[in-house]
């Protein structure tokens, strides 16, 4: 209830807050052979508030599974994101369009494209990533627990690199 009203209010949920919700979510028994992280931690500030939880909680990061796609290839993901309102199926105008323009292939739907899905959002995205995110990548290089991914390849093949990456790694999830 307290994130919601940060985001009705169009501002971002605090760092703290977010990480409140996070180890009272990894605390329940579903979760008790681990988790996956998905966009967080973002900046350096938020790894290390995080961690210092974790640590608190009696729990660590174990990997960061860091998925390589080249900058060109990230703006065209992006600005070529396509949602059915229907069923909410996901195409890309570059990579995976559907059969009929602005047509789902699964049900019929019309397909959107999200207001902030340009490419100027894009590049910005990417701005504020290596800014920010970016440099986690060597950081958690240097922690020894980083494992890159091709992330050019097939989704299949993404993801079984990852759940092969986490299971040769002693993972169960």
């Amino acid at each position: 209830m307290l994130a919601k009203s940060y985001m009705d209010r169009g501002e971002l949920v605090p760092d703290e807050v977010v990480i409140r919700m996070i180890i009272e979510r990894i605390s329940q028994s579903d979760c008790a052979s681990g988790v996956i992280f998905d966009g967080f931690p973002r900046t350096r500030d938020q790894t290390r508030a995080l961690e210092q939880e974790l640590v608190d909680h009696g729990r660590k990061i174990d990997f960061v599974l860091y998925l390589r796609v080249p900058d060109d290839v990230l703006l065209r993901r992006i600005a070529g994101r396509q949602t059915c309102k229907t069923c909410g199926y996901i195409y890309n105008i570059y990579y995976f369009p559907s059969k009929r323009p602005d047509v789902c292939d699964q049900c019929g739907g019309k397909l959107y494209q999200r207001n902030d899905d340009t490419m100027e959002t894009a590049r910005y995205r990417l701005q504020v990533y290596f800014a920010q995110t970016r440099p986690l990548i060597e950081y958690y290089r240097e922690q020894g627990n980083l494992i890159e991914i091709d992330g050019q390849r097939e989704i299949s093949l993404v993801t079984e690199a990852m759940a092969s990456a986490l299971k040769i790694n002693g993972s169960n999830t």
